[in-house]
């Protein structure tokens, strides 16, 4: 059974980096309950590989330890693991406070681009942090369902607001209006280029967390709509794309950052930012069998 219950050099603030207490989540969602086995050491877990269980592992965080009413995802959408995408937010929040001498408790303002049927920033944003959110996605079943569930968190629907981005042919235009203002923008963008490069992926991840289930039955699990997986040239080009845009938007939002799961799509990356003359800076992420990074940049105007 994998050791993915467990993660090694996470954030010092997170909850999460310690072997998860499966018993107190499904005591609080009990779906999680039948999902929970014993690996050889004879500690409880769940298989990482199958979505179900992942699904209600995670609802189970969001319910246990954010007080949500309820949540829902449709099925065949990416299922966010929450303390990655809290990792993340960490690390963000420690830059933004050392560039910027922020507080740390300091109540911002975020703007997550592709937030997803999940809305995971933005709720962790509210829940974990006490900021308020701003989530942009351009799949309509997604905005329908991530505004559906901060309708069913009073907490939630009072400072997270989920936007329509009409035209995918833009990320921040048509999103942040006149005038409007953001701490920082986050993103998970769509890593691959294509939907066999997204299945291939998978597979090595299934492979490396040593799951009982074949590979054939994994891929009967896989979750993720194409445009959360996979884009024209990965990525690589996605980020590109935040970085040109970004420079209209440079007065508005103070931080701009992105996930970067590829550490081969860094040099692509940083050549773009030197070309919008931007600040920049690489913040490595220990995700226990994987590792990650966030890339950050600002504009000489935002100090």
């Amino acid at each position: 059974m994998p050791k993915s219950d467990t993660f090694a050099a996470m954030h010092a603030q997170n909850p999460y980096a310690e072997r998860y207490d499966l018993k107190r989540l499904a005591n609080a969602h009990s779906p999680l309950q039948e999902h929970i086995v014993l690996n050889p050491s004879g500690q409880q877990t769940i298989d990482f590989t199958v979505s179900d269980a992942v699904y209600e592992l995670n609802k189970a965080m969001l319910l246990a330890d954010y007080k949500l009413g309820d949540y829902h995802l449709p099925k065949g959408y990416l299922i966010p693991p929450v303390p990655g995408r809290l990792e993340y937010l960490l690390h963000l929040r420690d830059f933004i406070s050392e560039k910027f001498k922020a507080d740390k408790a300091a109540q911002l303002r975020g703007l997550d681009i592709g937030a997803g049927a999940n809305g995971i920033y933005c709720i962790l944003g509210v829940k974990h942090f006490n900021w308020s959110m701003i989530g942009a996605e351009s799949d309509a079943v997604a905005v329908k369902t991530a505004s559906e569930n901060m309708l069913l968190t009073t907490a939630l629907k009072d400072k997270i607001e989920i936007r329509h981005q009409e035209n995918k042919s833009f990320l921040f235009k048509n999103i942040i209006q006149p005038k409007e203002q953001f701490d920082f923008s986050v993103c998970n963008p769509p890593f691959h280029s294509s939907k066999d490069e997204a299945l291939k992926g998978s597979l090595k991840k299934h492979n490396n967390l040593g799951s009982p289930s074949d590979q054939n039955t994994y891929l009967l699990n896989f979750e993720g709509q194409a445009n959360e997986l996979w884009c024209n040239g990965g990525e690589a080009l996605f980020i590109k794309r935040l970085i040109k845009e970004s420079l209209g938007f440079k007065s508005q939002v103070k931080v701009f950052s992105s996930l970067v799961s590829k550490a081969d799509s860094l040099a692509a990356i940083e050549k773009q930012l030197k070309k919008a003359k931007a600040n920049h800076q690489i913040i490595p992420m220990d995700l226990g069998n994987k590792k990650s990074r966030i890339v950050v940049w600002w504009f000489d105007s935002s100090l």
